[in-house]
């Protein structure tokens, strides 16, 4: 029972409990999307794998962020996983880049914050998880000791100096408590207890052990803030070490924040309940398995633009065919027309013209059947 308000009120805190019946259906569901996710990501080669990784970094990246309200600049983003993953996306795999054929982005202090604090959950998932190593997470986030204008606690817990720790809504002076985290001279033995289980307690499986992890973790929400991010980290963390790699091919975060006002529903219901999280795990592990199977797709995208890239390269082209290309192959939104290409390519109506011309001309384009004011184009279909 649960003689407080909150779930770390209760006596029994923090002993969790599920039923493991419940959740055997979902776990084989799981499982077997890994093993088919896993399959098919060993059949191709490994550039192709690393551009996988690179793109589900990147959306892993940005939706993480995403979730707490933050848009992250994509190419930098992309950029900077690029660096440390050490995959080339300048002139030799430019026909690969998301965008126009330029080398690497920019470095951003915060960007490479929040890749930083993503890939050492994931590169080093298999050495423990400590104060020290969540301190440097929570530093990488906040480089400047700042959020926003707000001058935040790095490299130590939070001290409740300002009050309770309380995620909260709406306007000023009319503002919703969700939930309060426990007390700051809780946090030392609070953390102690968190990270011992993760570093030593084996659950019955280890999506089981993910979800529980990123809901204690939360939980306890340690830091003035950030402690979004870090739970997701230390969730993904728990799902490499299932994996046994720590090469990303889906994302949970780009699934939850597709899903994110379920996710908050389903934090609070949680967090004001008793200590049996079977709900709570049933939503993880449906997530979970929703962002295992839309990397299907992913991957399928991630293989079809390699082969029309590998069929086509012979073809010499100039940048902006190559960006507008990329940009037709990862999802272009509405009709390619001969004003748009000059929009996106930042060119004159007669030089699009030209350059739309060329690829009719040596059968990379051919224009659409869809009918309309304007003439407009689409890839030609491969055998």
């Amino acid at each position: 029972m649960n003689s407080g308000k909150y779930i770390w009120q209760c006596a029994d805190w923090p002993h969790w409990r599920y039923n493991p019946k419940r959740l055997v259906h979902l776990l084989a569901q799981v499982h077997h999307a890994q093993g088919h996710l896993l399959g098919r990501m060993q059949d191709i080669g490994m550039g192709l794998r690393d551009q996988a990784t690179l793109q589900v970094l990147t959306e892993d990246v940005l939706k993480t962020s995403e979730i707490e309200g933050e848009r992250l600049n994509p190419e930098t983003v992309r950029s900077s996983v690029a660096r440390r993953l050490g995959v080339d996306v300048g002139t030799q795999n430019i026909r690969y880049a998301h965008g126009a054929g330029s080398a690497l982005a920019p470095a951003d202090r915060h960007v490479d914050g929040v890749v930083e604090m993503v890939l050492d959950a994931t590169w080093r998932f298999d050495q423990p998880l400590t104060d020290e190593r969540l301190f440097g997470w929570h530093a990488a986030l906040f480089p400047t000791g700042y959020s926003g204008l707000n001058k935040i606690r790095t490299g130590g817990w939070r001290d409740d100096a300002s009050g309770p720790m309380q995620v909260v809504s709406g306007p000023v002076g009319r503002e919703k408590v969700h939930y309060e985290a426990p007390p700051a001279d809780q946090l030392d033995a609070q953390v102690s207890d968190f990270l011992h289980w993760f570093n030593s307690v084996d659950e019955p499986d280890f999506m089981i052990k993910a979800g529980l992890a990123h809901l204690w973790f939360v939980t306890i929400h340690p830091f003035d803030d950030g402690n979004g991010r870090i739970a997701r980290a230390v969730g993904d963390m728990a799902l490499a070490q299932a994996d046994q790699s720590p090469q990303r091919f889906y994302s949970l975060s780009a699934q939850t924040q597709r899903e994110r006002e379920d996710y908050y529903d389903r934090l609070e219901q949680t967090q004001k309940s008793s200590l049996d999280v079977t709900n709570w795990l049933e939503w993880f592990l449906g997530c979970l398995l929703r962002a295992m199977q839309g990397a299907d797709i992913t991957l399928s995208a991630v293989l079809t633009k390699a082969r029309f890239w590998q069929h086509w390269s012979d073809t010499p082209m100039n940048e902006r065919q190559i960006k507008l290309l990329n940009r037709l192959l990862n999802g272009f939104e509405g009709k390619l027309t001969t004003s748009k290409w000059g929009k996106i390519a930042k060119c004159s109506p007669d030089t699009a013209l030209r350059d739309i011309t060329d690829l009719l001309n040596r059968g990379v384009l051919l224009k659409s059947d869809a009918g309309g004011r304007s003439t407009s184009y689409e890839l030609t279909p491969l055998d």
